[in-house]
């Protein structure tokens, strides 16, 4: 079966024009190799690796579905093998260059140091 189609049934992607976008993109390996076409054909035990935007997925092709079903069916035909999500730093407790509130106005010498601290960056 063609990948761009696969990762349609899948839902992987929202429509097969934007799969058969992502496979010519070149973000995405099949058992380890890049791709260049949609047209690349799949099977049973291969394994996808997809990066996308904040995440990259890694599926292992479990069968190839004969329609694009809901996601439970959809579920089936891969089996899942992405690393985990990276734990979620706190935020500092105040952003560089913003002043807590009520502080007052900054005086010139807090300017001169937002100033340079703004053009360093």
């Amino acid at each position: 079966m063609r990948i761009d189609k696969w990762l349609w049934y899948a839902r992987v992607t929202k429509s097969r024009s934007l799969a058969q976008k992502l496979a010519t993109s070149g973000h995405i390996r099949v058992n380890k190799d890049k791709i260049a076409s949609a047209s690349k054909t799949v099977k049973p035990g291969d394994v996808l690796t997809i990066a996308q935007e904040r995440r990259v997925l890694v599926l292992k092709i479990v069968a190839l579905g004969k329609r694009r079903g809901p996601y439970e069916e959809a579920r089936k035909l891969y089996e899942d093998l992405s690393p985990p999500p990276p734990p979620k730093t706190d935020p500092p407790a105040q952003p560089p260059g913003q002043r807590e509130a009520g502080s007052g106005r900054p005086t010139k010498r807090d300017r001169r140091k937002m100033d340079a601290f703004r053009s360093d960056s």
